[in-house]
């Protein structure tokens, strides 16, 4: 690789780490080109030789979430997806929990524009139905096995993919690495200032460990999917 593309990738990296950062701080649509670019330490101008715009280096972020995810199934040794074996199921949500848990500034990103654009753009269902294109592949297989699914395939995959993500979203509030006292993350106070975000006020969060969610999650989506156990 030649010194300039070298570069490129260096700056595409910090403009895409900058951006984490800042979404995780400020929030997404607190966030401007210029703060990334900033915060990266490049030049405005170098944003627009990578992405088109702010939602542009959003989807290319989804985008890396999805490699992450895909490349964890991608070894020719995984056995042919069957949702309804728990094994199976449960290698899936964690492979999906783990992702969202390593890029919950981004996690938080995706919610604030989907909501921004509302729910006549349609964003959030057209979101809900690419992020789970593997999981309908998966059911769609099952049911060209003659498994009989609970619905739709597109549709299941969606009610699946949307729990997981709501209750990540819940479960993993944002603590930014980096925290920026000149610009609290927000709905948090000013520092010395008490407010909803105060030790003092905020309300305590549930506490609930890796394997105890996927678990639940897993049992509570293997009899929708395989029909209860036979006693």
């Amino acid at each position: 690789m030649g010194t300039r593309k070298i570069r490129a990738a260096e700056t595409e990296a910090a403009l895409k780490e900058a951006a984490r950062r800042l979404f995780a701080d400020r929030g997404y649509l607190n966030t401007k080109i210029t703060d990334i670019t900033a915060a990266a330490g490049r030049a405005t101008g170098s944003f627009y030789e990578h992405f088109a715009s702010k939602e542009d280096l959003l989807r290319i972020l989804l985008a890396d979430m999805h490699e992450q995810a895909g490349s964890q199934f991608d070894s020719a040794d995984h056995p042919p997806h069957d949702l309804t074996d728990p094994g199976q199921l449960r290698d899936h949500l964690a492979v999906a929990w783990s992702v969202m848990r390593a890029n919950r500034s981004v996690m938080s990103a995706l919610f604030e524009s989907a909501m921004a654009a509302g729910p006549a753009s349609g964003a959030l269902w057209e979101r809900l139905t690419e992020d789970t294109v593997m999981l309908r592949e998966h059911l769609e297989y099952l049911q060209g096995r003659g498994h009989q699914l609970p619905g739709d395939p597109t549709l299941i995959a969606a009610a699946m993919g949307g729990m997981l993500s709501m209750l990540a979203y819940a479960l993993l509030p944002l603590e930014p690495e980096h925290p920026d006292p000149e610009h609290p993350e927000p709905g948090h106070p000013e520092p010395g200032h008490p407010g909803p975000g105060h030790p003092q006020t905020a309300r305590p969060r549930p506490s609930y460990s890796q394997p105890d969610v996927i678990d639940s999650v897993t049992n509570l989506l293997l009899y929708g999917l395989a029909g209860p156990p036979v006693s």
